[in-house]
């Protein structure tokens, strides 16, 4: 669920000023927009000094058995490996849209049907002497479910800096009924990694 999601600024002001902020914090080769696969590093939004920045993080818990990407937003808070960033550490990942696959290995990307950047609720940590981030995942609407039966909790824009800095907003958007979605489909693709 949600192994890949794409972040191209082109033709998108929001993403534009994500991408700039980032190139300052971190440099210009400290990563690459397109389609982000788990383990690479990309932009996130997160609480610093009282508002919201944006910075660099790689995607995925790693843990000794395996790499996290995603976490269940029901069960999140209960779970010793995300409880204290669901409730201290809190991320928003922008984004162009998310891909899924479908049973026939079919390959959609889903994206808002009003806006050019959509953005998804996570948690970062700190593992191996780098921040690290997971995507929390709900159940899937019916825009996405004959896809896929899970999807990113898909936050708005002006959803985000409740969901990162206000601690009784996050549990709300956890249970709020996503945002209808349009697929496009992609080209035909027997892998996912």
């Amino acid at each position: 669920m949600c192994g890949r999601y794409q972040f191209t600024a082109e033709q998108c002001v929001e993403l534009q000023e994500i991408v700039q902020e980032v190139q300052r914090r971190c440099g210009k080769g400290a990563w690459t927009p397109g389609e982000i696969r788990p383990s690479l590093k990309a932009p996130v939004l997160v609480e610093r000094q009282g508002g919201v920045e944006a910075d660099l993080m790689r995607w995925g818990f790693q843990t000794q058995k395996s790499l996290i990407i995603n976490a269940r937003s029901e069960s999140a808070e209960e779970k010793p490996l995300f409880r204290d960033s669901v409730q201290t550490r809190r991320c928003v990942i922008p984004a162009s849209g998310f891909y899924e696959w479908n049973a026939d290995k079919q390959k959609y990307l889903f994206r808002l049907p009003d806006a050019q950047a959509l953005y998804l609720a996570g948690i970062y940590d700190q593992r191996q002497d780098e921040c690290c981030y997971c995507i929390l995942t709900t159940e899937a609407n019916e825009s996405v479910r004959e896809t896929h039966p899970r999807m990113p909790v898909v936050l708005r824009r002006e959803e985000v800096d409740g969901w990162i800095m206000e601690p009784e907003a996050f549990r709300r958007l956890l249970k709020k009924i996503p945002p209808q979605l349009l697929a496009t489909a992609e080209d035909n693709q027997t892998s996912i990694w």
